[in-house]
């Protein structure tokens, strides 16, 4: 178990976009730490991390923005099965030496076109999971706003008929094609000999939808001792951080803020601020602030001076890095009873839960803890405690390696096996 590997790891993005992003570049840089030599395949971005690997990147892609129509016809094709992506993925490969690859996020800019290439060349994969899109074709199991599994079992024609992706018929129809290719078709991420699952929520929901593959469970991790806790409420405020987006139960959150003798401080941007601003301004709300986006130093210092942080979510979250920050720092959370969210905010220990959407719940859960100073504190440290012992590093280290050799180590047996039948 001591060998030192050399591992390539792929994820779309390299540089930091979102929470994902940061489990990768944490999972890297822990990987590093221990002597392992790390290789890497993303895209082209003028934001990356500089990288010996760049020149093997997939060009950049902004589907957010304006194209022309043989740009998208092109893209489409790029999303389905990315020619481009699979070349220069088997180049790197006949250049460098790898004992396994680690699969994040690799749909759309990517594709799953590498793993044909990956196999060729003799190597096993394994892959987190950091959303619903093995089951989904547009990532969040949500339609109309609301919690979605009309896909389950392969029914992925449902996506179309509901236009889940951007409200378009013919971005849904793409979103359904990919599926149908990739896993009735092409079925290939049946490449990929490990899934991961980072909340025991996600498992349990991918393996239920008829996901035929395996997976195990292994929680993200946070380094504790990067973050300084503050136990001590130095405002009378309570504090949300994150993505600015419907499926993020926002609404609820700042209805819930009527009447409450507390400051609520929304970080963050997102194509909801506008509506959000605009319900706080109906209801009159002057304990409501928008700080924007921030980070570092300046959004912790936020959280710390606060009470306790705040995700009242209605989607199925995996393992949010928001609330393992917060525990970090000192705070409970006030957090939805949904998804992956009651593995880490435990009623009464790390912090409390209340039925998603439900804005009188909420309301009450919040008026709770502001009258308990000493119940903040005492809540404060027990979460503190959690990412010390459950979201250690150490511990996330060990069993991800032995899950790699696991792989290595059935890939090997199952190519002797091979080559002695041929």
């Amino acid at each position: 178990m001591a060998t030192k590997l050399k591992i390539l790891v792929v994820n779309k993005y390299f540089y930091i976009r979102g929470g994902a992003e940061k489990v990768f570049f944490d999972e890297v840089s822990l990987l590093e730490q221990k002597g392992h030599e790390i290789g890497v395949f993303s895209m082209e971005h003028p934001r990356n991390a500089p990288s010996r690997y760049a020149p093997f990147f997939v060009s950049g892609v902004d589907y957010e923005g304006k194209m022309g129509t043989w740009q998208k016809l092109w893209e489409a094709g790029r999303i389905l099965y990315s020619l481009e992506a699979k070349k220069k993925m088997r180049r790197l490969l006949q250049q460098e030496h790898f004992d396994l690859v680690h699969l994040h996020n690799i749909y759309h800019q990517i594709s799953p076109s590498i793993l044909d290439a990956i196999a060729t060349a003799g190597l096993p994969a394994v892959m987190t999971l950091h959303d619903y899109k093995m089951v989904c074709p547009t990532y969040s199991l949500l339609a109309d706003k609301r919690v979605c599994e009309c896909c389950f079992q392969g029914r992925y024609f449902h996506s179309l008929w509901r236009r889940c992706a951007k409200d378009s018929y013919a971005k849904s129809f793409l979103s359904m094609a990919e599926m149908y290719l990739h896993h009735r078709l092409l079925k290939i991420y049946g490449k990929v000999a490990l899934f991961i699952a980072p909340s025991r929520f996600l498992k349990a929901k991918v393996e239920e939808s008829g996901f035929p593959y395996r997976i195990i469970h292994l929680p993200y991790f946070l380094n504790a001792r990067d973050y300084q806790p503050n136990f001590i409420s130095e405002e009378q405020s309570l504090v949300y951080f994150g993505r600015l987006s419907p499926e993020k139960g926002l609404e609820t959150l700042i209805k819930a803020m009527s009447g409450v003798p507390a400051n609520l401080k929304i970080i963050g941007e997102g194509p909801q601020r506008p509506r959000l601003e605009y319900l706080a301004g109906q209801l009159r709300l002057n304990n409501v602030q928008f700080l924007g986006y921030r980070q570092g130093d300046a959004l912790f210092d936020e959280i710390k001076k606060s009470r306790f942080t705040v995700l009242p979510s209605e989607w199925y979250e995996n393992y949010p890095v928001s609330v393992l920050e917060s525990f970090a720092l000192g705070k409970p959370v006030v957090g939805a009873r949904i998804g992956g969210i009651p593995e880490l905010v435990r009623d009464h220990d790390t912090g409390l839960t209340f039925e998603p959407g439900n804005i009188q719940d909420l309301q009450e859960k919040i008026c709770f803890l502001m009258e308990e100073p000493d119940v903040i504190t005492a809540m404060g440290k027990r979460a503190r405690q959690f990412v010390e012992e459950v979201a250690d590093p150490e511990r996330h280290y060990q069993k991800l390696l032995k899950i790699y050799h696991l792989v290595i180590d059935s890939h090997l047996k199952e190519t002797f096996k091979q080559s002695k039948i041929s």
